[in-house]
């Protein structure tokens, strides 16, 4: 399994997408998920000017690559898959159903992709990463124990709602409502912390 990953992680982002087509091994989308989830939510954020909002667009449409990359010959996956973030969002944007409050600035999303920009990609934060960790860790482990279950389940595992509803027995409509629960009382929490939800999420999945 680690010369898997090793393997995984020194290969293209097409040669992965040809990988996944020919084995269908979920480890694949995973990777390609890691390597381009920042890239997503970025874009995401951009359109829908929301942090949770930007969070579970990223989320959805990782989750539609398990079957999306199925169907499609890519032959430049960062582009393929920018167009599918901003086409997702346009989607959302246009649902009459679909309220997206603008509870932050320009000035402030500009900042937050600063931030995810410095504690991804420089060694010098690798310490304040950890803080941040154990501080995101600490305040899953406060979650009720079905919050916290499906919140680990969908963020570090990276498994769908069926997967999880078959994993632990709770209906599709539960896990939804224990993942929702769980991330408002999680973003709570990381406030009263001085850390935002969408930084500390992305910094655990990586």
């Amino acid at each position: 399994m680690f010369s898997l990953l090793i393997d995984l992680k020194t290969q293209s982002d097409e040669n992965l997408v040809i990988n996944y087509q020919n084995t269908k091994n979920n480890l694949v989308v995973g990777e390609l998920f890691k390597r381009h989830s920042l890239m997503c939510y970025t874009v995401c954020i951009k359109y829908l000017k929301n942090d949770d909002a930007a969070h579970d667009a990223t989320m959805n449409i990782f989750e539609k690559l398990f079957n999306d990359l199925q169907k499609h010959q890519i032959n430049n996956f960062k582009s393929w898959l920018h167009t599918v973030c901003k086409n997702h969002c346009l989607i959302l944007l246009r649902k009459p159903n679909v309220l997206i409050s603008i509870d932050e600035s320009e000035e402030e999303n500009s900042h937050l992709f600063m931030q995810l920009s410095n504690v991804l990609n420089h060694d010098d934060n690798k310490h304040e990463k950890e803080e941040k960790l154990q501080v995101l860790e600490q305040s899953i482990f406060e979650l009720k124990n079905k919050q916290r279950e499906c919140i680990e389940l969908f963020f570090l595992k990276q498994k769908s709602y069926q997967e999880i509803s078959k994993q632990t027995g709770y209906t599709e409509n539960e896990v939804k409502s224990y993942i929702q629960n769980g991330k408002r009382n999680l973003k709570i929490l990381l406030e009263q912390k001085g850390i935002t939800m969408g930084l500390a999420l992305l910094l655990w999945i990586h």
